[in-house]
């Protein structure tokens, strides 16, 4: 057998360690080389164009004004222009990247850290919130200039390759510039010059390290860490964000702590946040009447600011007070005689809650809605005077009581109404047909569905405080319609007028007639005098109005007006459970007896149309006869401006020849 000629192979030589970190160094970087071009293949098709990165994208901003031309409030985007880097205080930069981004200098556009951490926790907490991205400056930049804000690995994927792009193109200085001009500040403010001009009226130059740091901290959610809105959670990052600006030695344990000792005071203008409600309600018509905004626009209102912040004060007080007897809202409308709204308040607080109670909630008018039912009367031939019977009365199966369960026997109209007689009122809806009374409320300016059960004429109908005041405006201004409205003007910052109402002012239709309105405003001031509402006097002025209480003390009305002038107050609760014995005399005439005070002396108020006001009890009816004064303290205040004239009484309108349904 032939003997194999093989011969031993040597052994395979083993790589140095040097010689193997080498080669597996150039594996990894070959493979990452290929991952790094299928990462660009797959999330850089579809980059946005960069070629626009000193463009500015915003929502125009609106600016309202009220009747005098003051600034009420800023919706939308507010730039200012680019602040230069170098003459910023050198704390201001340092505290948004000792708060955002600690390695800003030393890092390549992300932190690979950061990301791992931000990945471990998304993987952890799969619960459907957010995802943490870990972003660095400059990949916050990249977001704000070029991407959307969707929590998604692609828009993840696409920043970093922006970030990464935006550090070969830029120096770190230019790129910080970039990210503080262009960050959102909450409250329509973008760049740090326009955060400092609306947070605290001063430039950003001028910014202190306290205020520098509490715009750093609002950089985790402008919302949430305003200094407006939460002011003591903001003042809690604030002091987060002073800590980190130790740690990274921008500034000194003894500057921390007088930024600490040294109060930060919010601009004044932003922060009364005056008329959010009246905001939101007019925003939304300005849309109506113009379209979505493409430019900057100015929007003249009828709002009067300073009646407007004793509309707030008083609201807020007067529920402060009777919070014992379980009140919790609020809500106030005023208008002229011309349907212009001069104050609206939809709830005490707007920071704990945006809901609109003046226009959106519906809630029972109690014996505020009484007037329709007494005008209807009155308009098919009973007078103040005709003699009624309060006593006990059965419609159906519908037995109404009254307030005090006792009966006054023998009375007139007019006392019936100041007293607020439950049977009398009942009685009369049933003589001239609920749906008669409908047809009342409906024509005066009360738009919300009317049921016809004979409960109607005791308020068991839903309404808004806004439709109660312009339902009564008829009764301050001559018998005339007056819808509530609120623009006088649409125009863009450039001077384009957009919308004027003054161009097509709406003509003014009769809705109430002689005799019958000035009976009722005769029978209303009885109210103020000797009835319901005597807590809503204000001494010296003609006034009427109406409590409204209903039967369960869920709700609580006093509406009320002068010459030209009506305001419809409403207290409760939102979640519509019963107050503890809160009526229309109680908390609402004190509300508006507060806000009128302030209110009156502002305008040149005319007495009420329909004859003399009655004496009241401290006043001498013959010496008012002998000696009657020629004018009243409003009318004495030259310097106001007038609300709407009192027109004379109107013919009658037509009467409606079948109860129509409501």
């Amino acid at each position: 057998m032939a003997r194999s000629d093989t011969r031993d192979a040597p052994p395979r030589r083993r790589r140095s360690f040097l010689q193997g970190l080498v080669y597996w160094g150039a594996v990894l970087f070959v493979w990452g080389l290929i991952f790094a071009l299928a990462f660009l293949a797959v999330f850089a098709a579809d980059l946005p164009d960069t070629s626009n990165l000193n463009a500015v994208r915003r929502q125009p901003s609106i600016s309202y004004l009220d009747r005098s031309g003051a600034l009420v409030s800023v919706r939308g985007s507010q730039y200012a222009p680019p602040v230069d880097l170098d003459k910023l205080p050198p704390y201001v930069p340092a505290a948004f990247v000792a708060i955002e981004d600690r390695w800003f200098y030393w890092h390549f556009g992300f932190n690979p850290w950061g990301i791992v951490r931000s990945q471990v926790y998304n993987l952890t907490h799969r619960g459907g919130g957010p995802l943490r991205g870990g972003s660095t400056i400059t990949q916050q930049l990249a977001r704000n200039l070029f991407l959307t804000m969707d929590q998604t690995y692609r828009r993840k994927a696409q920043e970093l390759v922006l970030a990464i792009w935006l550090e070969t193109k830029f120096t770190k200085k230019e790129i910080l510039a970039l990210y503080l001009n262009r960050v959102y500040f909450g409250a329509g403010a973008y760049g740090i010059e326009a955060a400092a001009q609306r947070y605290f009226g001063k430039p950003a130059d001028q910014l202190s390290i306290g205020e520098s740091a509490l715009l750093a901290g609002m950089m985790k959610g402008p919302s949430r860490y305003s200094p407006v809105s939460s002011a003591d959670r903001a003042a809690r990052r604030a002091t987060v964000v002073l800590n980190e600006m130790v740690r990274a030695g921008a500034i000194t344990p003894a500057q921390r702590a007088e930024a600490i000792g040294t109060p930060v005071r919010v601009n004044p203008t932003l922060a009364s946040q005056r008329a959010q409600y009246f905001t939101d309600w007019v925003d939304e018509q300005v849309r109506g009447l113009v379209g979505e905004p493409i430019e900057d626009l100015i929007v003249e209102t009828t709002l009067d600011l300073p009646i407007q912040v004793s509309a707030e004060q008083a609201l807020r007080a007067g529920v402060a007070g009777a919070r014992g007897q379980g009140v919790q809202q609020g809500a106030l409308v005023a208008l002229d005689g011309e349907g212009r709204v001069r104050a609206y308040v939809g709830g005490v607080d707007y920071e704990d809650s945006q809901f609109d109670r003046a226009a959106m909630a519906r809630r029972q008018a109690g014996s505020a809605f009484k007037p329709f039912v007494y005008l209807t009367a009155l308009e098919r031939g009973r007078t103040p005077e005709t003699p009624v019977v309060d006593e006990a009365i059965r419609i159906g199966t519908w037995e109404p009581r009254n307030y005090t369960g006792e009966f006054l026997g023998p009375i007139t109209l007019q006392t019936a109404l100041a007293q607020s007689v439950n049977t009398v009122a009942a009685r009369l809806a049933n003589e001239v047909g609920t749906g008669n009374v409908a047809a009342t409320a409906r024509r005066l300016g009360i738009r919300s569905p009317i049921q016809l059960d004979p409960s109607m004429a005791l308020g068991a109908v839903e309404v808004s405080p806004l439709e109660m005041a312009q339902a009564y405006t008829p009764f301050s201004n001559g018998g005339y319609l007056s819808p509530a409205w609120a623009i006088e003007r649409v125009r863009t910052a450039g001077g384009k007028v957009l919308y004027d109402r003054s161009v097509a002012r709406p003509v003014r239709t009769a809705v109430i007639s002689s005799p019958a309105l000035p009976q009722m405003n005769q029978m209303l001031r009885q109210v103020l005098v000797s009835g319901t509402g005597t807590r809503a006097r204000v001494p010296g002025y003609d006034l009427a109005g109406k409590t409204g209480t209903t039967s369960d003390y869920r709700d609580a009305w006093f509406v009320g007006y002068t010459g030209g002038f009506v305001a419809a107050v409403w207290v409760g609760r939102d979640d519509n459970t019963p107050m503890r014995r809160m009526t229309g005399g109680g908390a609402p005439a004190a509300v508006w007896q507060a806000f009128m005070s302030r209110a009156l002396p502002r305008l040149r108020a005319e007495p009420i149309p329909g004859g003399l006001p009655p004496p009241t009890a401290d006043e001498d009816p013959i010496g008012d006869i002998l000696q009657a004064p020629a004018e009243t303290p409003a009318q004495a205040d030259p310097a106001v401006r007038p609300s709407a004239p009192a027109p004379s009484p109107a013919a009658s309108p037509p009467q409606p020849s079948a109860a129509p349904r409501a």
